[in-house]
């Protein structure tokens, strides 16, 4: 074996992949349950997507379960989205389903690559492309140059739409309001932030709060209730599943509209 040949096969292939997603319909931030269903979904209808996760490993807190027990609940609904991706469940009891986190992430990770979405793990957005008041585009760097603190500059992809999928810490839409001076379409114009654990209500506000939070900007998953001031909800995922699956709608429904 040449190392060589390795060494070229990979550089050749990772900016093949890089520069075929300079530009595309959708870039999603963040790497979990809802940012995977939404690019697998957007993916489907027939929609370029990129999704970035700052971390080495893609699928959020899924993998850990409840408190790094490695089963994670599902209600009815949601049960739905685990049978698309064919993600075995079991029921417990009337309208409860639980299921293995392990298969469930590592499926909607493979599933979401095979439907045609670019993932690319270790990078960061740490700033925003932002014209005419509208979000267009991600400004991106190296995870381990973040963590580092070394002044490098990033570059830049363009999309139509960008997608906060960045869970409790709604990441993406916290440099919009903290380098711009906007509005939110929040109750206050800003992040209102999470609140304590109330599983009922965070499951239902979940998919409430999914929607756009400013022109070309939609949070999905975690990362909308916290951005409208509603509750988390642990270790059930439903809500999660059904977010990233209203995002994908909402978001071909604009793009369908699109000039």
């Amino acid at each position: 074996m040449d190392e060589r040949i390795i060494t070229q096969a990979i550089i050749d292939r990772y900016f093949q992949k890089l520069k075929e997603n300079l530009s595309v319909d959708v870039a999603v931030v963040g790497g979990g349950p809802s940012g995977l269903v939404c690019s697998y979904f957007l993916s489907k209808n027939g929609y370029q997507v990129a999704l970035f996760e700052r971390k080495l490993s893609i699928g959020g807190g899924m993998w850990g379960g409840g408190m790094m027990f490695n089963e994670i609940v599902v209600q009815e609904e949601g049960k739905r989205i685990l049978d698309e991706f064919e993600i075995r469940s079991l029921p417990y009891c009337e309208g409860y389903y639980t299921a293995d986190s392990i298969e469930a992430i590592s499926t909607l990770c493979s599933k979401t690559v095979k439907a045609g979405v670019s993932i690319f793990n270790l990078l960061s957005a740490e700033d925003l492309i932002v014209r005419e008041n509208r979000v267009s585009g991600l400004v991106l760097n190296w995870t381990a140059v973040e963590m580092a603190n070394l002044h490098v500059d990033p570059l830049t992809i363009h999309s139509k739409f960008v997608v906060d999928a960045t869970g409790h810490a709604t990441e993406v839409v916290a440099i919009l309001q903290r380098k711009n001076d906007i509005r939110l379409f929040t109750e206050t114009g800003k992040i209102m932030g999470e609140r304590s654990l109330w599983a009922e209500a965070a499951e239902r506000d979940t998919l409430l709060n999914t929607r756009e939070v400013y022109p070309g900007l939609f949070v999905t998953g975690m990362a909308a209730n916290a951005t409208f001031g509603s509750y988390r909800m642990g270790p059930i995922f439903g809500g999660m599943l059904l977010s990233g699956e209203k995002a994908a709608s909402l978001i071909t429904q604009e793009l369908k509209r699109w000039k």
